[in-house]
């Protein structure tokens, strides 16, 4: 059997249970002492990982995480899923999403995968940039929003949600897949696996080491909550409505 790893880049991020608060300054979303978890879309990948895995089409799944020590909770996490080891790259600098590709794709030079699965985007920016300039940083073709992923003769077919519906595309191996909410729904971590991953390899890299340079190209100038909503009105008659909506709401 030809060996096959699967590298699973996973965000640590305010769970999405939490409420999220501005800080009083502005200057960005206040995580102190706030619950932490993977991005969603990242367990979704994981599972998918470890899915194939199961399945017999991989050999291995590497789990990667880029940010404070902390994110060693969710390789943790992401180890009691089913992933075989895991490597943190390590750095309290702020990191956008061209820094993170950047890493990642040192880190894909290092492990020569033969698939990255990672979520479409992480609930705490939204970004939905990291897997798109993974791909072309590593010169890989890519499908993204993936619904369904079947590996086989050494080509992906993913099928994707679009617009219009469905499209289903064949891409050669290596390449990058991101994932989208209906893939699959990730397993419930159990106790024993839990323990498991405490005893599962965990490297820490420095970007210096893998000669990047993680400076942020964007500037978040001030983060304010959205305005809140006014409470609706009932009207008695159309005649009504269309004059509050001409005169008041000043849209027709």
């Amino acid at each position: 059997m030809s060996t096959m790893k699967i590298l699973v880049p996973v965000k640590r991020v305010v769970d999405y249970n939490v409420k999220v608060r501005v800080k009083s300054d502005h200057t960005g979303v206040d995580i102190a002492n706030v619950k932490m978890s993977m991005n969603p879309f990242d367990e979704i990948a994981v599972e998918e990982a470890v899915r194939l895995k199961e399945k017999g089409v991989v050999t291995e799944v590497i789990a990667v995480s880029c940010g404070v020590t902390q994110c060693q909770e969710t390789l943790r996490t992401a180890m009691a899923i089913g992933a075989d080891r895991a490597i943190l790259v390590e750095t309290t600098d702020e990191l956008q999403p061209l820094s993170v590709a950047k890493l990642l794709a040192a880190i894909v030079a290092r492990e020569q995968p033969g698939l990255v699965i990672l979520g479409k985007q992480a609930i705490d920016d939204d970004a939905n940039q990291t897997g798109q300039m993974l791909a072309a940083l590593c010169d890989m073709p890519q499908a993204t929003f993936a619904s369904k992923v079947e590996v086989a003769d050494g080509k992906a077919r993913v099928t994707r949600e679009v617009d219009g519906g469905l499209e289903t595309v064949s891409i050669t191996l290596p390449a990058v897949v991101t994932t989208d909410l209906r893939l699959n729904e990730p397993r419930y971590v159990t106790l024993p696996n839990i323990m498991k991953a405490k005893k599962k390899q965990l490297d820490t890299v420095k970007p210096a080491d893998l000669g990047v340079e993680v400076k942020p190209h964007l500037k978040t100038l001030k983060v304010t909550e959205p305005p809140k909503r006014s409470a609706g009105i009932k009207v008695p008659d159309v005649a009504t409505l269309v004059a509050k909506l001409k005169n008041e709401a000043k849209v027709i």
